[in-house]
């Protein structure tokens, strides 16, 4: 039979029950192996309830000493009573100097004292008795988060003046680095909201006009990384140069909004808006079908009076069929007799060009021509198939250069990959 004998709130702070006739604290901290709470049990005495009843501040560090006994015991581990009960006298009976001077010398968790009020500065001195006259019942988790980010950088030398706090707040980052950033302008001081929007807006000029698309090559869901790290450098340049006082830390939460609102903003805007695009390449794009086939012998047809543009259809294409053992995607213009093949893999592409058509059964066999140009990225990718669906291979020219004897273009591409080993 569990009786609650005392507690205080309705929040997690450790509460007093009687249980088989005896006084034990119980709190709940950690989780089980199927990830539910788990609940710990101690016995306590008569003088240490009476304490806990009166005494908010060592009712509070009690549960700070306590807590690294329950991570302690894991998911499935009892927790060490011995070691919770000794715990007791010195941090409820004791004087003040004796709680500091214990609290020097065991595991605490500081986050429970200063999400309940604690004095940030008394605490950082040791004096962890005086710093809880400020506590309060009901925690304040967002203080706690925070200060455990302060801590974070202070670890690795990272010092916030107003306007770099005041941009992490903007963006939601203070507390947590890896939450995706957005604009809470009422999250800052009215009289730092200027300045915070001044380095905005110059994030704004550097990357405007720029995209981040997703990469066909990984399928529907993956986003270009190389456009990615181009709009973050554009903008991590431009706002470290317009305000050179900036911490690392804000340069970054202001980069990353700026990718991720250019991500956003390419995925609800295509590139290709294909019925206004199929009219704007009329006048340039091939007049005949265009077949695209992949390396595991799928293939699919374009037609000019289609809906869509060829590379929006090509890269369609591409999202649906890539995978890591089918990187090598063609497209073929029979007209005109010439075709673009594209190596994921490797980097490269070629462009394939016949220079004698077969005669047919029994004749002579058709004669290509066929050169390999080294590629940098997907937007280069991207340029090759615009130009090749525009103007064949004689459009390509600009792009190379074009290497037509393949073991020379072999010893290029391995030239280039030890130069961008690391």
């Amino acid at each position: 039979m569990r009786d609650i004998v005392f507690t205080r709130g309705s929040g997690w702070i450790p509460v007093v029950i009687h249980e088989d006739g005896e006084l034990r604290l119980m709190l709940g901290a950690g989780a089980d192996a199927n990830h539910d709470p788990r609940t710990f049990t101690f016995p306590v005495g008569e003088a240490h309830l009476a304490v806990i009843r009166e005494d908010l501040p060592r009712h509070l560090l009690l549960w700070s000493a306590v807590l690294p006994l329950c991570d302690a015991a894991g998911t499935r581990n009892p927790l060490d009573e011995n070691a919770a009960t000794a715990l007791l006298d010195p941090i409820l009976l004791a004087p003040p100097a004796d709680v500091d001077a214990l609290f020097r010398r065991i595991r605490w968790d500081r986050s429970r004292l200063v999400a309940h009020g604690a004095d940030l500065a008394l605490l950082e001195r040791g004096q962890v008795h005086a710093a809880m006259r400020s506590a309060t019942e009901t925690p304040n988790e967002k203080r706690a988060q925070d200060h455990r980010a302060d801590r974070r950088r202070a670890a690795r030398g990272e010092i916030l003046g107003p306007l770099d706090a005041a941009l992490l707040r903007y963006t939601g980052q203070y507390a947590h680095a890896a939450t995706v950033p957005r604009r809470l302008p009422d999250a800052v001081a009215p009289a730092l909201l200027p300045q915070v929007l001044r380095v905005i807006a110059t994030a704004e000029r550097a990357c405007a006009g720029m995209r981040i698309g997703l990469d066909p090559r990984q399928g529907n869901r993956v986003r270009d990384k190389q456009a990615w790290q181009r709009v973050a450098t554009a903008v991590d340049t431009a706002v470290r140069h317009a305000h050179h006082t900036l911490a690392d830390d804000a340069i970054r939460t202001v980069t990353f909004l700026m990718c991720t609102e250019t991500a956003t903003h390419s995925r609800n805007t295509p590139e290709e808006d294909d019925k206004k695009t199929v009219a704007a390449h009329e006048d340039n794009e091939a007049k005949t079908a265009l077949t695209f086939t992949d390396d595991k012998g799928a293939e699919k047809k374009w037609q000019h009076d289609g809906p869509r543009t060829a590379p929006t259809e090509f890269w369609s294409f591409v999202a649906d069929r890539s995978t890591t053992d089918n990187e090598v995607f063609t497209i073929e213009d029979e007209e005109r007799g010439e075709g673009i093949q594209l190596h994921f893999y490797a980097d490269s592409a070629a462009r394939i060009t016949a220079v004698r058509k077969g005669k047919g059964k029994g004749g002579a066999a058709p004669e290509y021509r066929v050169e390999y140009c080294l590629v940098d990225g997907l937007n280069a990718y991207r340029t090759l198939v615009h130009a090749f669906t525009r103007g064949g291979c004689a459009a390509l020219d600009p792009y190379g250069p074009w290497i037509p004897d393949a073991a020379a273009f072999e010893r290029a591409r391995r030239a280039r990959k030890a130069q961008q080993a690391p």
